[in-house]
């Protein structure tokens, strides 16, 4: 467990074992590994992580400590790291020596008002994992946020939640069509989260990945303002623009990117996606 996992979210990450253990399994398959969930043993509960960054500024307020974990359920068309959807392709790593990473940067992100995020893949898929991250970094006083799909937002519990100071929740699509062909899976789940964060007044900034073709319908879009301007504590939505950046690793593992001719959105569709959701009252960047 001492190799190193500084590095990009942008780079490949294929662990050799798992490699091995899988490579008679469709890769869009959710394995059953990636359905265990581990049990809660403290500091030296092992999670699997694809790689750490220091330095975000686009993870949450702040400079952000962000960790990406591996293991995801949805198979989202856009996905720009296929590399993180099943768990054991991350490299192991227990919570004690996680902790002492992120203690090294506790006072430089303190001063900065950061804070550690946990994204993915989907956290949610380790929880136990994230649960002792996040619980330890509370103690340290830093700020701690989680980058989530909301598709298993059932398997926290309301003071589970309120050791999480920020969601940032990646809602793909209004129409539940829509969401089942850009993802694989149902979009009532992070419906339900939502509207769930919302009952405990729990801080919570919307990703919507706004695709040319896919996404950018205006009804589509409707569905999911509507869904925010019901949303109480709801502080900001974030309107991301597709890109190109996932395509490599597409290819590199063998799999057809669906939208590899899809160019990003032009300014004039973002601003009209943008307008939508002010059209509303909401914060929108």
């Amino acid at each position: 467990m001492s190799q190193s996992l500084s590095g990009s979210r942008y780079e490949l990450h294929v662990a050799r074992k798992w490699a091995a253990d899988t490579k008679s399994q469709d890769y869009y398959t959710i394995h059953a590994a990636d359905l265990e969930q581990a049990p809660d043993t403290g500091e030296d509960i092992v999670g699997y992580v694809h790689s750490w960054e220091v330095g975000s500024t686009v993870d949450g307020p702040g400079i952000r400590f962000v960790a990406f974990l591996t293991g995801c359920f949805l198979r989202c068309q856009y996905c720009h790291n296929p590399d993180t959807w099943h768990r054991q392709n991350g490299k192991p790593v227990t919570v004690a020596r996680a902790m002492r990473e992120i203690a090294k940067y506790a006072k430089v992100l303190k001063i900065s008002r950061g804070g550690i995020t946990l994204s993915g893949g989907e956290p949610m898929v380790q929880k136990a994992f994230a649960m002792q991250i996040f619980r330890r970094c509370k103690q340290l006083g830093l700020h701690t946020c989680i980058d989530t799909s909301g598709r298993l937002g059932e398997r926290m519990t309301d003071e589970e939640l309120s050791q999480i100071d920020l969601h940032l929740l990646d809602i793909k699509s209004g129409d539940p069509a829509i969401y089942q062909q850009v993802t694989g899976q149902p979009l009532q789940p992070t419906l339900d989260y939502a509207r769930r964060l919302s009952d405990l007044g729990r801080p919570m900034w919307v990703r919507y990945v706004l695709v040319p073709g896919l996404t950018d319908g205006f009804d589509n879009v409707e569905k999911v303002a509507e869904v925010c301007a019901g949303l109480k504590s709801l502080e900001r939505v974030e309107i991301l623009r597709f890109h190109q950046m996932g395509r490599d690793k597409w290819q590199r593992l063998g799999l057809d990117y669906p939208l590899k001719d899809v160019e990003p959105p032009s300014p004039e569709l973002a601003e009209r996606v943008r307008g939508q959701f002010r059209s509303r009252g909401l914060t929108v960047y």
